[in-house]
């Protein structure tokens, strides 16, 4: 008898030490135990199921399986699991609030993850005023610049400049101030620009690796403009800007500016300034050249005996024939009243003096007029880089050599100089 208690003794305590160590501990057979400890292994066999739903619950939600069922309420030892599910849950809700902007949630059932949970939700109210007003303040700032930029497209539509958007790599026309028109613009259909911009082609096939150019144009109808053009980011394309300014009336006025600022108004021919300033080129360049200067004798006298209007006829008179006698490429001036200046490329003097004489025999044939034609001459060799004279040495040298001419023209036809031809 005591052997057999000794023995379910045994059973009954290495059954019990399976059920909180062995996983896989099996079941005991009642029926065979002693009627003394049939009630003790029913009620181990009780402990037995309890824990192993205490481990198979506890395992589900150590990997956040909310949606297990909760152990049956007989089940002691998974009270306060069962209690920390029910906080999960619950903390699992209030987390789906702040999702939502609910950021009032308050948690003061889990100590420490209670604290860092409340901290959470309060910074995130705060994060979340700040991007509102970030927002806000972007949504002002971007209502203003869309004023802006509509302001500045009405104000470009208006202006009489064009301003060309072009795709740099489809050459497509993105926008045209000229043209109200959504999206992408068809250039075939660009009328405004086809009829004022005949090089609008040019426009759209420019290619350019400099970031900023300035270059001119020419229209129909002797028109000119002005492109400046660069590269810039539009709408996320990268893009040609061209913004095209008419300058005809401008390049016209220089013109007239140019023509008038070089220019004699009596003759139509180069002034001193010019005279000045391409011998300034000649010198400083070492140009071989031939210097022809020129005085028209008895300007004064007739100018005195016969009025100014006649003196103006016998000065254009004496440059119709000059200019009809050199080349369109050699430059004539007038440089004073009645002295004038042909440069020459080249050394030639002596086909130069013969030419001068020619002129003279032709002048001298007008003798229809009430006084003699003459005038007097010098002509000066300019020898590149040997020449050591400045423009002044060179006029006086010239001035001494058509001196000598005068004397002759003096000794010859002293009419002239001094008496009125019947």
């Amino acid at each position: 008898m005591g052997t057999d208690v000794n023995k379910e003794c045994e059973v009954l305590l290495e059954y019990l030490k399976g059920i909180f160590c062995d996983s896989q501990v099996e079941s005991i057979d009642i029926d065979e135990l002693g009627e003394p400890f049939k009630d003790l292994g029913k009620g181990l066999q009780y402990m037995q199921n309890a824990v192993k739903e205490l481990v198979m619950y506890s395992a589900e939600l150590s990997k956040g399986n909310l949606s297990v069922e909760f152990p049956e309420e007989y089940n002691f030892l998974c009270e306060n699991l069962k209690n920390l599910h029910a906080n999960l849950n619950h903390l699992t809700w209030q987390a789906q609030q702040v999702t939502k902007g609910d950021y009032s949630q308050h948690v003061a059932f889990l100590g420490e993850f209670s604290d860092a949970f409340n901290v959470m939700t309060k910074q995130l109210k705060e994060r979340e005023e700040q991007l509102k007003e970030a927002a806000e303040t972007a949504e002002r700032r971007a209502e203003m610049i869309e004023g802006y930029n509509e302001l500045l497209i009405e104000m470009l539509s208006k202006r009489k400049e064009w301003l060309l958007v072009v795709d740099k790599d489809s050459k497509e026309i993105l926008y045209c101030n000229k043209r109200k028109q959504v999206g992408v613009m068809d250039s075939s259909i660009c009328h405004t620009c086809k009829r004022r911009l005949s090089f609008q082609s040019k426009l759209l096939t420019w290619k350019s690796n400099e970031q900023y150019k300035v270059w001119e144009m020419e229209g129909e109808a002797d028109t000119f403009y002005r492109v400046t053009s660069f590269q810039m980011e539009w709408k996320e394309r990268s893009s040609y800007v061209h913004i095209v300014v008419d300058i005809t009336d401008e390049k016209r006025n220089a013109r007239n500016l140019n023509s008038k600022a070089y220019h004699d108004p009596l003759t139509g021919t180069k002034n001193r300034l010019f005279f000045e300033e391409y011998m300034e080129i000649v010198l400083r360049d070492e140009l071989e050249a031939m210097l022809c200067y020129l005085q028209l004798d008895g300007l004064e006298y007739v100018n005195e005996n016969f009025g100014h209007d006649e003196g103006d006829e016998y000065i254009q008179n004496f440059v119709e024939i000059v200019k009809k006698n050199f080349r369109g490429g050699d430059t004539f001036t007038r440089i004073g009243g009645d002295e004038f200046c042909v440069v020459l490329s080249g050394n030639m003097a002596e086909l130069i003096n013969k030419k001068l004489e020619e002129i003279m025999k032709e002048f001298q044939e007008e003798v229809y007029r009430k006084y003699q034609c003459s005038f007097s001459y010098g002509v000066v060799e300019i020898n590149g880089k040997e020449n050591r004279l400045t423009l002044e040495e060179i006029l006086e040298k010239a001035e001494d050599v058509a001196y000598e001419c005068r004397l002759k023209n003096i000794a010859k036809y002293p009419v002239i100089f001094s008496t009125l031809v019947e």
